[in-house]
C-alpha cells in the first residue's frame, strides 16, 4: 500500500520532527556527558586527558599496566634531572599509546620517551581493537586521532556522528571520576601507581612455543611510534621489564619488537628474563609487575642505562 497526497506529507513532516527531536537530545544529552566526562578530577579517564591535553613534560612514559607500576617518574626526575609523566593505562595496546603520542606531539615535543614493551604486545587479539573505545572522547577535538579510531570499526566515523556514542561505556567510571573520594582510592604520583604486596604461590607458567600469531597493524603502528619519535628528535627507549615466570620459549613479539628497534637504530632493553630479577620474588606484586622494592632498583638500572647509551647529553 502506498502513500499518496496528504497522507505522504504527513509521514514526511511526522519523521522530519522526530528526527529533530532525536538529533537535539542526542546533541544535549551528549553535551552532558561530555562537561561530565571532562570535569574528572582523578580515575583512568582524567589521566589520560592530562596526558593529552595538558603534560608538557620532557620525559615521558607510555605502556600499559607495567608502566603505570614500574616506572616511577620521581626516581627517574632525580636520576635525569627531567620532569616526567607517566602515561600508560591498564591494559591498553599499542593502538592507545601511539594515538596519546600523536596527540602530544600536536602540542610540544618531548625530550625522551620511554615506551614499555609486553610479551604478547603484538600478538593477534580481537579485545585490543574493541579497548580503542577509551579513545572516543577525544576525537571531536583531536581530528588526529581518527586513524586510530578507525581501526575499531569501518562505522566509526558514522557512530561518532551521536554525541551519547563516545560515552556510551563510561558513565559508571566518570560518576566515580567526579567523587572527591576517588581520589584517594586512584592514588597516583604522576601517573605511576605504587603496589607493596609481594607475589605469593606457585611459579606462573607462560609457553611461549605455541605459535602466537602477530597482527601486521599493531606491527606497522609500532613502526609509526618509532617514526614518528625519531622525526620529532625524540630520544626513544623501549623496555621490556622482568617478568616473574617459568617461561618456555621465546615470545614472538618480543623478537619482532626488538628486530624493528634495531632496524631504526632505537635502543632496546629487554629485562624479561634477566635473572637478578626473576630469582627474587620479593621484588615482584605478581608475575609481570615489580613491587615497589623491585621498582626502586630497577628503575635505576634503566636511568643508568639510559645515561651510558648517550652520555653527552646528560
Amino acid at each position: 500500500m502506498f502513500l499518496t497526497g496528504n497522507k505522504y506529507r504527513s509521514f514526511i513532516v511526522r519523521l522530519l520532527i522526530f528526527s529533530v527531536t532525536l538529533y537535539v537530545a542526542d546533541f544535549a544529552i551528549g553535551k552532558v556527558l561530555q562537561k561530565l566526562y571532562f570535569k574528572q578530577s582523578s580515575g583512568f579517564d582524567y589521566q589520560t586527558t592530562y596526558a593529552i591535553n595538558e603534560t608538557t613534560a620532557p620525559f615521558l612514559v607510555f605502556g600499559s599496566s607495567r608502566a603505570n607500576n614500574i616506572f616511577d617518574p620521581t626516581i627517574i626526575e632525580k636520576e635525569l634531572k627531567l620532569p616526567c609523566y607517566n602515561a600508560g593505562r591498564y591494559g591498553e595496546p599499542i593502538f592507545y599509546h601511539y594515538a596519546v603520542l600523536k596527540a602530544v606531539l600536536k602540542r610540544y615535543n618531548p625530550q625522551i620517551i620511554i615506551l614499555s614493551l609486553d610479551a604478547f604486545s603484538l600478538a593477534k587479539d580481537k579485545d585490543d581493537y574493541d579497548l580503542i573505545s577509551v579513545l572516543l572522547p577525544y576525537g571531536d577535538s583531536h581530528p588526529e586521532l581518527y586513524d586510530i579510531i578507525n581501526l575499531k570499526g569501518p562505522y566509526e566515523r558514522l557512530k561518532m556522528i551521536s554525541k551519547i556514542y563516545p560515552y556510551n561505556s563510561l558513565l559508571l567510571p566518570m560518576i566515580s571520576g567526579n567523587l572527591a573520594s576517588s581520589k584517594e582510592k586512584n592514588y597516583n604520583i604522576k601517573g605511576y601507581i605504587p603496589v607493596q604486596t609481594t607475589i605469593s604461590g606457585p611459579l606462573h607458567t607462560i609457553d611461549y612455543t605455541k605459535n602466537t600469531l602477530l597482527d601486521t597493524t599493531k606491527i606497522n603502528i609500532y613502526k609509526a611510534f618509532i617514526k614518528d619519535c625519531i622525526k620529532a628528535k625524540i630520544k626513544l627507549y623501549i623496555v621490556c621489564p622482568p617478568f616473574m615466570i617459568n617461561a618456555i620459549g621465546m615470545d614472538n613479539s618480543i623478537i619482532t619488537a626488538k628486530m624493528v628497534a634495531n632496524t631504526f637504530s632505537i635502543p632496546f632493553f629487554d629485562f624479561s628474563r634477566d635473572t637478578f630479577y626473576t630469582t627474587k620474588p620479593k621484588l615482584f606484586y605478581d608475575y609481570r609487575h615489580l613491587n615497589d622494592k623491585g621498582v626502586a632498583l630497577f628503575d635505576k638500572q634503566v636511568m643508568d642505562s639510559i645515561k651510558f647509551r648517550r652520555p653527552d647529553n646528560f
